[in-house]
């Protein structure tokens, strides 16, 4: 038997081994360059500093602007409410009118009073103008011409008078229907068909739509810079924004919650919010700087947000990131997760098929 050939089996398993690693490492040698390749044509932007906005949001409630109860001007009887509780009513609309026989008997009485007046004094000054006359001609004497001068004064006085009678009486009688002081909903009823009205006894409350506001309590550390020229911009439910038309931060905070009120008044006008509804408010106080990727960069998996991000050899890695606000241009800011100077692949399913083509 020639020993000088033979070999254990321990001896034939390494040398097994070491075949087998040797042409792992030379498959990978190879394939590496093509994995490289293939990651090298991704589309990739650098993560890089940008200037945005700075913006604080918070929850505020919609209110309206004009709410009012209208009250009685008259002692009467009511005789008909057109509308009801929830309805919308235009300005101008009747909501409640009363019974008005005797206002408009008064008001009769006025109008013929006031004829009456404007009689006596287009009389009285014919009679001035005659007197007056005949005093310049020197045919009168000076009593005729004092005493149709004070008939004259008394007349027009009369007739002050008598208009004065008449916008009253024509007054009360316009006050025999409730119109609806401004457009808006009405949302309680005081009253009800038949009873009867008194002086100053609420009838109808309602508010407006139309003229909106929204409140919202702040935080005293964000409030000074609320303060100093901020801009503010209200969320609509359908996705769109609504800048704020007026700003105003009270000057007190509420000693429990140490929070200042800040009123924003909306423009005029249907905005699909509503009194009650909670909105979410953006407030714009500068500028700062951030770290944006696109949108189309970000992988969602689950409660995990990630964008691939290229290692130094080339090839896309998965980083878990946190976002903040999206831009109107497209892109999300980074808060954390992400270094300026990074390359970040924009297409992240072509990240994906590049990793598994080199996994294979």
């Amino acid at each position: 038997m020639n020993i000088g050939y033979y070999e254990t089996g321990t001896a034939k398993t390494k040398r097994t081994l070491r075949i087998t690693l040797t042409a792992i490492l030379l498959a990978a040698a190879i394939a590496a360059p093509a994995q490289t390749l293939r990651a090298a044509g991704l589309p990739t932007i650098f993560a890089e500093w940008s200037s945005v906005s700075r913006e604080r949001s918070f929850d505020g409630i919609v209110e309206a602007q004009y709410r009012s109860t209208v009250s009685s001007q008259v002692a009467a009887r009511i005789e008909e409410i057109p509308f009801d509780v929830d309805d919308y009513v235009e300005r101008g609309d009747i909501i409640v009118r009363f019974r008005n026989q005797a206002a408009a008997a008064d008001l009769k009485q006025a109008e013929a009073a006031s004829q009456e007046a404007q009689a006596r004094l287009d009389e009285a000054r014919s009679g001035y103008d005659r007197i007056e006359q005949l005093f310049g001609q020197q045919r009168v004497s000076k009593a005729d011409m004092d005493r149709v001068k004070a008939d004259l004064q008394s007349a027009e006085a009369r007739v002050s008078a008598a208009e004065g009678a008449l916008n009253g009486a024509r007054e009360q009688f316009e006050n025999t229907v409730v119109r609806a002081p401004f457009s808006g909903m009405l949302v309680e009823r005081h009253v009800e068909l038949g009873e009867m009205a008194t002086v100053g006894m609420p009838l109808m409350t309602g508010l407006s739509l139309e003229h909106l506001r929204v409140a919202v309590d702040v935080p005293q550390s964000d409030i000074g810079a609320l303060r100093r020229d901020a801009e503010a911009w209200v969320d609509l439910p359908d996705g769109g924004s609504l800048a704020a038309q007026e700003l105003r931060v009270f000057p007190y905070a509420d000693p429990s919650t140490h929070t200042f009120r800040v009123r924003l008044r909306l423009a005029e006008g249907q905005h699909g919010v509503y009194p009650g509804m909670w909105v979410k408010v953006r407030f714009l106080t500068g500028e700062e700087q951030v770290l944006l990727v696109p949108a189309s960069a970000l992988v969602q998996r689950s409660e995990l947000t990630a964008v691939y991000v290229l290692d130094p050899a080339g090839m896309p890695r998965l980083r878990q990131v946190r976002l903040g606000r999206a831009l109107n241009d497209g892109n999300v800011i980074v808060q954390a997760g992400l270094e300026s100077g990074e390359t970040v692949v924009t297409d992240p399913e072509a990240a994906r098929i590049a990793l598994l083509d080199g996994r294979e």
